[in-house]
């Protein structure tokens, strides 16, 4: 009767942890500004002294950045929560299990976060080209010359797209491609260097 008892206290427990992980995620990984350590110990824990409270929290914090800044599949993860409920101050097979559904359910979302937050800009979304002949000029020996028109999408995921609209004369094209190029040698070189 005792253990019958205990298991549903041990699963009532369970869903303050499961909650404190989803807020610790909409801080860390989703830019929830407005969930603070206060308002997650008032809301889940408020039995629980400060101090016992921001040891839980950064129990829990700093194992999810482990597995988040990893981004550990299920085998992986397994193993890291093995070896972290068998160290001493470490986590109970209760935890273990909620940290693992937490995961499971956010893994896409917190890594998709983490690589937005790693773009320190704009990123190229899109480009598009065409090649047109010059038909009116200032200049009577630029008309029927090929021009290159080149439109590039630029923005971050989530916010409106800016559009930057570019002309390159055959000369101007051929520049850009040396450019290119030189990033290329010197991108190759620096990944087989390492």
């Amino acid at each position: 009767m005792a253990a019958a008892e205990q298991q549903p206290a041990a699963a009532e427990g369970c869903k303050p942890l499961g909650a404190l992980l989803n807020g610790i995620a909409q801080a860390a990984y989703y830019g929830k500004a407005d969930i603070t350590e206060e308002l997650l110990r008032g809301q889940l824990y408020p039995e629980a002294a400060p101090e016992e409270f921001r040891a839980l929290r950064a129990k829990m914090g700093g194992l999810l950045q482990s597995i988040a800044s990893a981004d550990m599949d299920f085998n992986q993860l397994e193993a890291f929560l093995t070896a972290q409920t068998k160290k001493q101050g470490g986590i109970t097979s209760d935890q273990a299990a909620v940290i693992a559904k937490f995961w499971k359910n956010h893994r896409a979302k917190i890594h998709e976060s983490l690589v937005n937050q790693s773009c320190w800009d704009n990123v190229l979304k899109n480009m598009n080209w065409r090649v047109d002949l010059k038909s009116q000029s200032r200049h009577i020996d630029q008309i029927n010359t090929p021009v290159a028109i080149v439109e590039m999408e630029l923005g971050r995921n989530g916010q409106e797209s800016e559009f930057l609209c570019l002309e390159f004369d055959e000369a101007k094209v051929s520049q850009m491609l040396k450019k290119l190029s030189e990033i290329e040698e010197s991108m190759t070189a620096l990944t087989q260097t390492t």
